[in-house]
């Protein structure tokens, strides 16, 4: 084993396992901010090991895309919501976690089956080089155009989403219950900062 072939198997263990680990913190961690760093943490290792099969533009649109957009958008929505409220019991929670369990083991055992009895190609095509980004672009506005608009358009959802749930409309009582509401939420209205006298100004 060479010198090269080696620093790569140790940079595909180290992405693999990140890979893996943050992708479990994404779904088991309780605080949904470090979730979202660590799906931050899981793009960029997906980045990396686009690197490692040679494919430096898919590696670059992956941080550009999903770690630039996708992910600071889920940071933003999820630090302007910041709603308090208490969790109430959900019924059936163990079987529901149980079912999800097994749906993610078989996805698993699929997946395992799939990549060791898959004949893969060894080597691969031959790497098209500097052409790639214009092979790429050609396949991405014409065979995958409707899936690229599809996907632009589930973002702008995602984006409306979140500006729909970051606003607060507070009323003076509440809309279901008919209890007074927090007015600590409702902005107190006050005299311009330049109109106001000093506060070192004694009044006569």
């Amino acid at each position: 084993m060479t010198i090269a072939s080696a620093t790569q198997l140790i940079c595909f263990l180290v992405l693999a396992s990140t890979l893996v680990l943050g992708s479990i913190g994404v779904v088991l961690l309780p605080n949904i901010v470090y979730s979202a760093f660590l799906l931050g943490g899981v793009f960029l290792s997906v980045a990396g090991l686009y690197l490692l099969l040679n494919a430096s533009f898919v590696a670059a649109a992956q941080v550009l895309v999903y770690v630039g957009a996708v992910n600071v958008l889920i940071l933003f929505a999820i630090m302007l919501v910041n709603k308090k409220e208490d969790l109430s019991a959900i019924p059936g929670l163990a079987v529901r976690k149980i079912l999800s369990g097994l749906v993610c083991a078989g996805l698993f055992a699929l997946l395992v089956r799939v990549a060791f009895t898959t004949p893969w190609a060894l080597p691969g095509p031959v790497p098209v080089g500097e052409e790639a980004t214009i092979r790429i672009g050609e396949h991405l506005f014409s065979d995958y155009l409707l899936p690229f608009e599809l996907a632009s358009v589930l973002l702008l959802m995602a984006m409306i989403g979140a500006i729909v749930l970051a606003r607060r409309d507070v009323f003076s009582t509440d809309v279901i219950t008919g209890e007074p509401a927090d007015q600590g939420l409702i902005e107190k209205s006050r005299t311009p900062l330049l109109l106001e006298k000093p506060a070192l100004e004694k009044t006569p």
